[in-house]
């Protein structure tokens, strides 16, 4: 005879799933990457790029899993997104650094990333702004044009195209979804506020 999981019994997710793991594996990714980028060498940048599509993946993975198999904790709505903003945000940081990458696109994206997080925190007790269509794919552009920066190619602007296309796709799409949840975040909190008031009023 088995015996029961007692998470399962009382309805409560375990902190140390295989979705946290992954989200956790993704953060200890991040200073490795982050190493492999301050090498010389092509080999280096090679791994680094690895590293970065591997990390990329578990993002992927995890939030499938979380969902599939019902593992959304209250640490993985917190560590996931400080994973995924860590890894972006040192990929782009360390591409300016080393010329790859204009400072104004990586300024530009960070800003927008880090403030959507900051304004996410302070209405959730309002409610959540599930994620849209377009922030998805936002997601996707950045980590594509990302790996293209990242795979070493010889010096020549014509294969250096592509990434620039996916890019400026990316930053119109991240500019656009980040006034777009802005304005969701407003209406959220406008819509809490009026409630409040109403209810207040009732009582009176």
């Amino acid at each position: 005879m088995s015996t029961p999981d007692p998470a399962a019994s009382t309805g409560r997710v375990p902190v140390l799933n295989i979705a946290n793991i992954l989200t956790i594996s993704r953060i200890v990714m991040v200073p490795l990457f982050v190493v492999l980028m301050l090498q010389d060498g092509v080999w280096w940048r090679l791994a680094a790029f690895a590293v970065f599509v591997v990390a990329a993946i578990t993002d992927r993975v995890d939030g499938e899993l979380a969902r599939r198999h019902n593992l959304v904790t209250d640490f993985g709505k917190i560590a996931d997104p400080i994973a995924d903003k860590a890894l972006t945000g040192a990929a782009l940081l360390l591409l300016s650094w080393t010329g790859a990458l204009w400072w104004w696109v990586t300024a530009v994206i960070l800003v927008r990333e880090w403030g959507v997080t900051v304004l996410r925190f302070a209405v959730i007790r309002h409610g959540v702004i599930p994620a849209s269509p377009g922030g998805k794919l936002k997601t996707v552009l950045q980590i594509v044009a990302i790996s293209a920066y990242l795979f070493p190619l010889p010096d020549l602007w014509y294969l250096k195209l592509p990434a620039h296309a996916v890019m400026a796709a990316a930053v119109a799409l991240t500019l656009w979804t980040g006034a777009d949840y802005v304005v969701k975040a407003l209406r959220l909190r406008h819509r809490a506020g009026a409630g409040q008031h109403g209810g207040e009023a009732g009582r009176g």
